[in-house]
């Protein structure tokens, strides 16, 4: 503290001189002959560390300051009025939007409009940061996936959609929902982009760091000449495809009832922050945000997560019956599955009785509080054909499996005769099958259930799951979209986030 405070010329180094100017020729004689107990000190006082802060060139003192955290630089301007004066030194700024925020922009072309790197960093970047990240919209059952960013000097809400179903290996699709930008010195403006006539006036409210909350001042920007063209461009982006092209009643249901349902927000939304899940060096695969297929209901967004032995599915997007916020999918990573041959996994009842034997045993252990205990691996044997000579299973036995999967090679897959799939591009070789289950409602999340099912693991990019009760086939992508601030400050926060979103619609 004594060197800081003589680095800035206060404290006891100036006050020392003070008292030195005031004292008498006889006071001063004496002091000079009393011996110095700090030698350290002494070489600290005689070199140049004397030299006060407040005399370093002002190019100096602008580098120093360019280099602290913008939330400091308001603190250091009440100091004096040579910092506050430094301080309007446009470089500073510039360096702290682009350290923090990536603008890499040219800001120069900001005094075309009278507006500097100071007013960027201050009334857009710094104010709206706390709704930079990712969201879920409060629609319903529907949810959704939003992206704010800071792009270029603009920050832009991005809605991330699934691609068309049931394409689940095309990347996403996105569309912007608002945008905030610095056209003049007052304040930042919030544009609504929703609809198809352009930007017009919006507002953004942020009622507290993990929820704001959007309104459209303008919602006959969203309207089109007849409600049926409306419609019909909303199915064309939605669903790459016109209703006549659905032959499906049920499914033409369904999107009627998303549409009429969707229509009425208008843009006026409430969104609730969203964290990646955190990733750990023992997870079966990367963690992240998938694209899956469910049937009549299209694409929807799952975000697979780890949580010690087990593995988790929750819907960031959803529908009527599981709405989004719901955990889809549940795999016990401690219960493998050994599939039997391709020509007997051909035979659903096969499939079936494996798969229910694990589920038995899961409920003896349940009852019997033994649900730590290590499982055993099901049977895989052909229903009709004898053991191998050796003693082993027929297809290679458990131990066989473990080798192909740890070398890469993988086991043969195929969906059981009867079992449907929006996607029949899926991969014909898997690496590893679990025990799971799955959520079942009617709809409106009555009478939800859970239900058996097997988990299969084809690559680090894609995962399926097979629904045993439905007699139907879930094919899941990784969405490879990079998100920035989503990560979660901790694990304990992530999971609480679970926990809040799956409340909403429970």
């Amino acid at each position: 503290m004594a060197v800081c405070a003589r680095l800035c010329g206060v404290g006891p180094a100036r006050g020392c001189r003070r008292r030195q100017q005031r004292r008498g020729p006889a006071e001063t004689a004496a002091a000079d002959s009393e011996a110095d107990t700090d030698p350290e000190e002494e070489r600290i006082e005689a070199g140049p560390a004397r030299c006060s802060l407040l005399e370093l060139p002002p190019e100096l003192l602008v580098e120093i300051f360019a280099s602290l955290p913008g939330t400091d630089l308001p603190s250091l301007a009440q100091v004096c009025s040579r910092f506050r004066r430094i301080l309007h030194t446009d470089t500073i700024w510039r360096r702290r939007c682009r350290e923090e925020y990536g603008v890499c922009e040219n800001l120069r072309k900001l005094e075309i409009t009278g507006v500097s790197c100071r007013d960027v960093y201050a009334k857009l970047l710094h104010r709206y940061r706390h709704i930079l990240g990712l969201w879920q919209p409060d629609i319903g059952p529907y949810g959704g996936l939003l992206n704010v960013v800071v792009d270029g000097l603009f920050i832009i809400g991005w809605m991330y959609l699934p691609p068309h179903d049931p394409h689940v290996g095309d990347p996403m699709r996105f569309k912007p929902l608002f945008r905030i930008h610095l056209m003049e010195r007052k304040s930042a403006t919030v544009e609504c982009m929703y609809g198809h006539k352009g930007p017009h006036n919006g507002h953004i409210q942020i009622v507290k760091r993990d929820e704001f909350s959007t309104k459209c001042n303008q919602t006959d920007h969203h309207r089109m000449s007849g409600g049926r063209q409306e419609f019909r461009t909303w199915l064309r982006e939605e669903w790459g495809r016109t209703l006549e092209d659905i032959f499906h009643e049920h499914m033409q249901e369904l999107i009627l009832m998303k549409f009429i349902y969707t229509s009425q927000y208008d843009n006026c939304l409430t969104y609730r922050r969203i964290y990646l899940p955190p990733s750990h060096p023992d997870d079966l695969i990367k963690p992240g945000l998938f694209k899956g297929t469910y049937g009549s209901h299209g694409l929807e967004i799952v975000m697979l997560s780890f949580h010690g032995s087990r593995a988790r599915g929750t819907k960031i997007t959803g529908d009527p019956n599981i709405p989004a916020g719901q955990q889809t999918v549940e795999i016990d990573l401690q219960r493998r599955i050994q599939l039997p041959d391709v020509e007997n996994l051909r035979n659903f009842n096969e499939l079936s009785r494996i798969v229910l034997e694990v589920r038995e045993q899961v409920r003896q252990e349940q009852e019997a509080g033994e649900g730590a205990a290590p499982p055993r691996e099901p049977s895989a044997k052909a229903a009709d054909g004898p053991p191998a000579k050796d003693g082993k299973e027929p297809g290679g036995g458990a131990e066989a499996a473990e080798q192909s999967a740890s070398s890469g090679q993988g086991q043969p897959f195929v969906l059981p005769v009867g079992v449907s799939s929006r996607n029949e591009d899926y991969p014909r070789t898997c690496r590893l099958c679990f025990y799971g289950t799955g959520l079942i409602a009617g709809h409106g999340f009555t009478s939800p259930e859970r239900t058996p099912g097997v988990f299969v693991l084809f690559d680090e990019d894609r995962f399926g799951f097979l629904w045993l009760e439905l007699k139907s086939f879930s094919l899941y992508s990784r969405v490879q979209a990079t998100f920035q601030n989503a990560a979660a400050p901790s694990p304990q926060a992530f999971d609480e986030m679970l926990r809040n979103i799956q409340s909403l619609t429970s």
